[in-house]
Parts: C-alpha cells; structure tokens; sequence
C-alpha cells in the first residue's frame, strides 16, 4: 500500500518507522529540516509531490492545531477514494469534516503520548479505533495496532470524547493544580519528585492540545469531580477525623485497584 504520512513530528515519524518496512511510504512536512532523520521512506516538503505518489491512504500526523488544516490542503492532491486517517486525541471538528470530503476515512487515537510511553515497548498500552467508518481502513489499523501489542477499545467518536474526557482531562487537570501550587523544594521527597516530573512532562505539550482537551465539554464532568473530591477531603482534614479519613482512604484504594 502507498501511504503518505502528514508530519514529521514524533507520531508522525514513529508511524514512518513502523509502517516503511511493509508499505511504500512517503512522509510530508513543510519544515524541510525536521524530515532530515526519517529513513526507508520518501520525503516530500511540497505537496505538489503528492500528486506523483497517488497514495492510496493517507495519516494525518500534525498536531492538532493543524489536523484539518492539513488534510483540507493535502485533498486537491489525493485521488477521490484515497482513505483518509487521523490519529488526533482531539476529534473536534473532524466527524463533520469527514461527512462532507468525499473520501473513505478511518479514525484512531493511539493512547501513547511521546511524552510518556516507550515507543519501543508499547505491551501496556491502548489504542482506541472509531468504530465510524470505511471498514477496510478500520481493519487496517486493528492489525497494526494488534501487531504492536495494543489493548484496542472500539468507540464512536461520541464515545471517545466521553472517555478521553475522563481519562486525560482529570490526570491533566490534577497536574496543573499541583503545578500552579509548585514552590521550590530544596530536599524533595521521592512522591514530590514523580509528581513533579509527571507535571514536566505535561508541560512540554503542545499549549494547543493541552486546551483542546481540557475544552472538551464533557471535561467539566470530570472537573467538578475533581472539587468535590477536593472539598470532602478539606473537610475531613479541618476536622481531623480519623473514620472519615479511614472511609476515603479505602474509598480511593478501591477505585484504583487493578482489576
């Protein structure tokens, strides 16, 4: 299969290593400069050379900012039933635009941020494929992720802002607060110190995706969660009692127990 890759950014290059051994595969960016450590694949920084190419699938890889931006400037280059892909952990946008291309399309949201996730060793971690969409393209993703050793989840694009609205805005949201309440420490326990580098590590995001996430409307859900929880556990502690502390803590224990 000919596949052109929008990116050349960490995604967008980890797809080009993983999918340039058993597929002809071209990666695009207008940044010259970032294509200079892709290799086994073609390099275009003008999409004129698209037209050449003529793949038959193409991954938007840009960061969410520019997801559709990218694919509404790559689409005069592409032949009509060239499958369309985003890989976006923010689908805002991108339902509507889909129903209006005129293109097969495939949506997926690969769980593994670069940030975190060892992209050498993903056997813990998800991905998940929306179930919306051109069936071959779907099948494609299924046994690409599967190949990596992915656990794979199947949502609509209703039900993956629902879910990426719990499962990234609460983790995102609980380390802006710890962050913005942050002074320096000059003998840092070891708790201090992995929260601290979680807080870091999400602070080298893009500002764009952070917002983006944390805009979903299903975030505020999870939010006022977050304050209640907040708020019972300042009460218990101004009264300092000692069963109701009890309570939360076997509360908080049995929410985070491994299945």
């Amino acid at each position: 299969m000919k596949i052109l890759i929008l990116g050349a950014g960490k995604m967008g290059s980890f797809f080009c290593d993983i999918l340039s051994f058993d597929h002809d595969v071209a990666i695009y960016d207008h940044d010259p400069a970032r294509l200079r450590f892709t290799y086994n694949c073609r390099r275009f920084s003008s999409l004129d050379e698209v037209d050449a190419f003529n793949p038959d699938m193409v991954i938007n890889a840009a960061t969410v900012r520019y997801t559709l931006d990218a694919f509404r400037q790559v689409l005069p280059h592409l032949r009509p039933d060239a499958v369309l892909s985003d890989i976006a952990s923010v689908k805002t946008g991108l339902p509507e635009f889909y129903a209006t291309c005129g293109h097969p399309y495939v949506s997926s949201h690969p769980m593994f941020g670069p940030t975190f996730a060892s992209l050498s060793n993903l056997a813990d971690e998800n991905a998940i494929i929306i179930t919306e969409g051109d069936l071959a393209g779907i099948a494609f993703f299924e046994k690409l992720y599967a190949s990596l050793g992915l656990h794979i989840e199947r949502y609509t694009f209703r039900g993956h802002d629902e879910t990426v609205a719990y499962s990234l805005s609460i983790p995102f949201a609980s380390s802006l607060v710890f962050g913005s309440a942050m002074k320096h420490q000059p003998a840092p326990g070891t708790t201090f110190k992995r929260h601290m580098a979680i807080a870091r590590g999400l602070m080298s995001e893009d500002d764009y995706l952070l917002s983006e996430i944390l805009f979903n409307p299903d975030s505020l859900v999870q939010l006022d969660r977050i304050s209640d929880a907040l708020a019972e556990l300042r009460e218990i502690i101004g009264r300092r009692d000692t069963d109701a502390m009890a309570a939360f803590l076997a509360r908080v224990r049995r929410n985070i127990a491994a299945e």
